[in-house]
């Protein structure tokens, strides 16, 4: 049996967003978050398929009315308790080149928040048919794993934390290395990467590698770098920088590191620091979409990114409303390879 888990630069059939309501989180600035996905799903509209998950259709063709071209996107209601498609949808894989998407356990990063209506959206697409006919559907909820927990280069390895799967109330029945025996068998991998350092100040995912390295390409990542000694990140960081720098590639190269600057400190309300990151830029067909803070640093970070992805266009998407809530870009959607939705 051959399993490959495609990394997201593969030839995509669309991207899922699950949209906000006033029962989630963002109740208290409603409006400024719908605006958001309003422009990150405009975005994606221009290169490829959306499909929405909501708990009522009507309220939200009603938000996007004269915004969206809604013939390319497709609709399925159901309740939610919040917004994160990153980590609550399924995780895409080829199983002797059969579509197939596995279900695992979605339980909020650890129990820090309700998730057990978030916990059925997977669940809930396959039986709405979501999914082209020919998609095999294999839950494995006994096993907690979010999708930005983990990143593929599509060709046998895993990047990833340790901060973040061997974390409490996730799999702490298992082992460091049983989990990379049970990834390595249902994901068809060769070797996983794991990072013992980096995080940033405010995120609830415990270091999940998506806000902090990403591969670009089989060879190329991109990562976050921090040069102010003076900021509480700088340490843990840089540790991860030189993690970075010693890994090698399936061939035993350096890999190519790309950094991205770290954006300036940005508080909420009360005070507390939001983890903004460009890390979590989503890669879709012939694009890249980057979170941007209204700041200097998105300048750099677009020439910076643009050398990863430099046959892609690159589009600047402004996400400081979803760091409000301890994510961005990549945290709220979720690529589904080719072949996989109706």
């Amino acid at each position: 049996m051959k399993i490959s888990f495609p990394a997201e630069w593969y030839p995509q059939s669309g991207v899922q967003l699950t949209w906000p309501h006033k029962d989630t989180d963002w109740a208290d600035y409603l409006e400024e978050v719908i605006a958001c996905y309003v422009s990150i799903a405009k975005e994606i509209l221009r290169f490829q398929k959306l499909i929405i998950v909501c708990k009522n259709k009507e309220e939200v063709l009603l938000q996007i009315k004269d915004k969206l071209p809604i013939s390319n996107i497709s609709f399925y209601e159901m309740d939610t308790n919040d917004t994160w498609a990153r980590d609550h949808t399924p995780i895409s894989v080829f199983i002797d080149g059969v579509p197939t998407i596995y279900d695992f356990t979605f339980n909020a990063w650890g129990l820090k928040f309700a998730a057990d209506k978030d916990n059925l959206i997977s669940r809930n697409l396959y039986l709405q048919g979501a999914f082209n006919s020919n998609v095999k559907y294999m839950p494995y909820l006994e096993y907690v794993l979010e999708g930005g927990a983990i990143e593929s280069d599509g060709c046998g390895t895993l990047l990833t934390t340790e901060k973040c799967l061997l974390s409490n109330n996730r799999n702490e029945f298992l082992s460091k290395e049983e989990q990379e025996e049970l990834y390595k068998k249902i994901f068809g991998l060769e070797r996983i990467l794991w990072l013992k350092h980096g995080f940033l100040k405010g995120d609830d995912t415990d270091s999940h590698v998506d806000t902090l390295a990403r591969f670009c390409a089989e060879d190329t990542i991109a990562y976050v770098q921090c040069v102010d000694k003076e900021d509480e990140h700088y340490e843990e960081l840089y540790k991860m920088e030189q993690e970075l720098k010693s890994f090698k590639t399936k061939k035993g190269e350096p890999y190519c590191l790309i950094p991205l600057p770290l954006p300036p400190a940005i508080y909420d309300d009360l005070g507390n620091r939001l983890p903004a990151t460009y890390a979590n830029f989503l890669i879709i067909n012939k694009a890249v979409l980057l979170p941007i803070y209204a700041c200097e640093e998105d300048k750099l970070a677009a020439e910076q990114l643009k050398k990863a992805f430099p046959d892609r266009e690159l589009v600047c998407v402004n996400c400081l409303p979803l760091i409000k809530q301890h994510g961005s870009l990549h945290c709220v959607s979720m690529q589904y390879p080719q072949g996989f939705l109706q």
